[in-house]
């Protein structure tokens, strides 16, 4: 009974560590150090089968990684091909009608071309066959895995992994047996996590471009804001205002207006993927922005130029209004979102008034840090700052 309740309180701590997870690698993470403690093992990895590229991909390596393990993998694949449970097991079985049970490997598997019984030779593969793994726990100092599949939405989404060194007891079907409803635990906890993403993903989404939308960019600038005042980093703002939007609106209609739309966050996405880690967003209606932390401020002026040129080359529109605003300029000595938000939107009233086919750049043009730092005259004289950042 006692080991009935130690295993009803990993489940439980397995579910809440899952659930607690602020981001993917997070759960990743939980799933992987939960299941591992559940099972007594010493190392435990979470994998996902990328049925497009035809590989098992390693989310989390955790516990006891040996040599050359990364906690979180960028590269480390597999061929599907060289673990056949993936599409036969994975797959036909429960086509077949077949449940996702776990089973578990040993380093004293068969070895290939010799018969003999083991793990592997139970699913079925026949004598002569050498599963992957033992070999892989060979060199690895482990003494046996155990492997539960993992289903989500009804499909084989991935596998969790379990280990234990050399010398260690050898996991049994009972351990199998646990380790297949820790799967199902698992499962459960990454629905949860991408229900989270998505919701956060529409909540930092523009729906008609994809691009960022206003709330990412407010939250990007005040983090790009602490960083400036920590090390100095560069910050740039562009904002651009897509001219002849509303002439196409009430021309060709609403949908030709979203294709134009559409189809300058292409061009601006492309603009960001020119700067490292720059940030394309639509902040609303006609008005978009790139937002570049690093890059010095003649690179993102170059970038903007180029901007410019291909949004005057698409088939409607009229090309874009385009204003900087970058702390590698003389800008003065006050750094804030709501300041850098009103220089590049005064530089870009500029470029509009005056049908600049360039950017204005704020430091560059002495006018616009005059028109940013003043009280607007007239509603005409200069735009209101948008969102969350409102006039003193």
């Amino acid at each position: 009974m006692g080991g009935d309740d130690a295993r009803l309180r990993a489940v439980v701590s397995l579910a809440q560590t899952m659930a607690a997870a602020h981001d993917p690698r997070g759960c990743w993470r939980a799933a992987a150090l939960g299941a591992c403690e559940a099972l007594g093992g010493s190392f435990a990895a979470l994998s996902v089968w990328e049925r497009d590229r035809g590989q098992l991909r390693v989310l989390v390596n955790a516990g006891a990684r040996a040599e050359g393990e990364e906690e979180f993998p960028d590269e480390e694949v597999y061929p599907v091909h060289r673990f056949p449970e993936i599409t036969e097991f994975l797959h036909e079985r429960w086509a077949g009608g077949g449940e996702p049970d776990a089973w578990v490997e040993t380093a004293e598997g068969p070895v290939e071309g010799e018969p003999g019984p083991g793990a592997a030779g139970a699913h079925g593969y026949g004598p002569g066959y050498c599963h992957q793994r033992v070999a892989a726990l060979r060199r690895r100092g482990r003494g046996c895995c155990v492997v539960a599949p993992i289903v989500l939405h009804g499909r084989a989404w991935g596998e969790l992994y379990v280990a234990r060194p050399t010398g260690e007891p050898v996991f049994g079907r009972a351990d199998a047996d646990f380790a297949t409803v820790l799967a199902a635990v698992v499962a459960a906890g990454l629905a949860q996590t991408e229900r989270l993403e998505e919701v956060r993903k529409l909540a930092f989404t523009d729906p008609l471009t994809g691009l960022a939308n206003r709330r990412a960019v407010d939250m990007r600038l005040d983090e790009a804001v602490e960083r400036h005042r920590a090390d100095g980093a560069v910050i740039s703002l562009v904002v651009c205002d897509l001219n002849g939007l509303k002439w196409v609106n009430d021309t060709h209609g609403h949908a030709v207006g979203d294709r134009l739309l559409e189809r300058f966050g292409s061009v601006l996405s492309r603009s960001a993927a020119i700067l490292p880690g720059a940030l394309a967003a639509r902040l609303g209606g006609d008005e978009f922005c790139l937002l570049a932390v690093g890059p010095e401020a003649d690179e993102v002026v170059a970038v903007a130029a180029e901007l410019c040129e291909r949004a005057a080359g698409l088939e409607l529109g009229n090309g874009v209004a385009c204003g900087i605003a970058s702390t590698g300029d003389p800008i003065g000595p006050e750094v804030s979102a709501r300041r850098l938000f009103r220089l590049a939107d005064a530089a870009q009233y500029r470029a509009k008034a005056a049908r600049s086919a360039r950017p204005v750049v704020a430091g560059r043009d002495g006018e616009v840090i005059r028109l940013a730092d003043s009280p607007p005259k007239s509603p005409h004289d200069r735009r209101r700052l948008r969102g969350n950042h409102p006039e003193p």
